[in-house]
């Protein structure tokens, strides 16, 4: 499935790339290391929240769909 980007997560990304490559061209070689590190722990922490927030999506999407065809045959 061919994923697009909507115009403000473009501009966002273009935005964000932007401020990463002004701050790695002015930082020493210690702090531009400390500053990648922390950038790639940040995007590992987001990964883990956006998979965290479309688990419990889709589980309330789960149930909500197991409640309205499964419990109303019951009643």
């Amino acid at each position: 499935m061919h994923h697009q980007l909507t115009a403000k997560v473009k501009k966002s990304l273009s935005d964000l790339a932007g401020k990463e490559e002004q701050l790695t061209s002015i930082l020493a070689d210690k702090e531009k290391e400390l500053f990648i590190s922390y950038a790639n722990s940040y995007t590992k922490f987001l990964s883990l929240c956006n998979t965290d927030s479309f688990t419990v999506g889709f589980r309330l999407g789960a149930r909500f769909t197991y409640d309205t065809f499964i419990n109303n045959r019951k009643g």
